[in-house]
């Protein structure tokens, strides 16, 4: 077993007794030093880390972003044992996947919708489902707030919905 070995193994011991579960950075790390050793490195560089993260070429940065920060972790520990170590930096990769361009249904795509929703089975389904795409496309209410609505949420006396209202 290689000093860095022993090293993973007292720190992954050391954040798990302190609650931590570390499940990627316990099934990273290793495959970290692996390549360490492949390359004949004894000591954690900035270079090999980013070089070892990136070897993720078919996944998406923020799957790159994760690798380089269990190392981070890992590197911030052993830097305080081994002041020849090396911290990799953040902000190599995005750490957040960006968001999909929201799909606009035009009024023909939502009357097919609503039309098609309530020929479902059961009959309630198909009332429910249509209610619910036209509650959501009338008022531009999130899901989850429209799945949320109680009945003292909606007064149709005024034609008003109150959204969040409090407990």
């Amino acid at each position: 077993m290689s000093e860095l070995s022993k090293h993973l193994d007292d720190y992954l011991r050391l954040r798990r007794a302190l609650g931590f579960k570390l499940t990627y950075p316990g099934r990273a790390l290793p495959q970290f030093l692996a390549y360490l050793e492949t390359n004949g490195a004894t000591k954690i560089t900035t270079n090999l880390a980013i070089a070892w993260a990136g070897l993720a070429t078919d996944a998406l940065p923020v799957h790159r972003a994760h690798r380089l920060g269990a190392v981070r972790g890992f590197a911030r520990y052993l830097a305080a044992i081994d002041p020849e170590t090396e911290v990799p930096p953040t902000g190599v990769w995005p750490a957040r996947t960006p968001r999909r361009t929201p799909f606009m249904f035009c009024d023909d795509d939502l009357t097919r919708l609503l039309a098609r929703a309530g020929e479902l089975s059961p009959e309630l389904r198909g009332a429910t489902l249509a209610a619910l795409f036209g509650l959501l496309v009338s008022s531009g209410m999130r899901v989850g707030e429209a799945l949320g609505l109680e009945r003292a949420d909606v007064d149709l006396a005024q034609g008003v919905i109150t959204i969040g209202s409090p407990a």
